[in-house]
């Protein structure tokens, strides 16, 4: 057993009670901790600050690009003229054999309004 007698108990309360003495002799009175800690709340504070005032700067940004959208989709609204489309101009071996590449003459593989997505893998049964 580690302690069985009163005799070492005793040793034990003793040394407890010299280290907590040699403790407090050697710590510097926090003056150390209070300074770190005030630099601290300082550098801390700072920071925040520096968010606060980049997260209101992004927000205005955003407002006035928004008033800005909202100016030219009224303006593209009003301005808004049928333009025709043309026609892709010919790769070099459409004008070598004059024929339409395959490319261009393959359909889609899928209708551009239902195109699957990453994992969406149609009606399959669930097992």
């Amino acid at each position: 057993m580690l302690f069985t007698t009163t005799t070492q108990f005793a040793a034990l309360a003793l040394c407890l009670i010299a280290g907590w003495f040699f403790g407090l002799a050697s710590s510097g009175g926090g003056k150390k901790w209070k300074a770190r800690y005030a630099a601290e709340r300082e550098a801390h504070a700072g920071y925040r600050k520096q968010g606060d005032t980049g997260l209101a700067a992004a927000n205005a940004r955003i407002a006035e690009l928004e008033r800005e959208n909202g100016r030219l989709a009224r303006a593209a609204e009003t301005a808004a003229t049928p333009v025709a489309a043309a026609a892709p101009a010919p790769t070099l071996a459409e004008r070598v054999t004059g024929r339409p590449s395959a490319a261009r003459a393959a359909r889609p593989a899928y209708p551009a309004d239902r195109r699957p997505g990453w994992f969406d893998f149609g009606n399959r049964p669930r097992v």
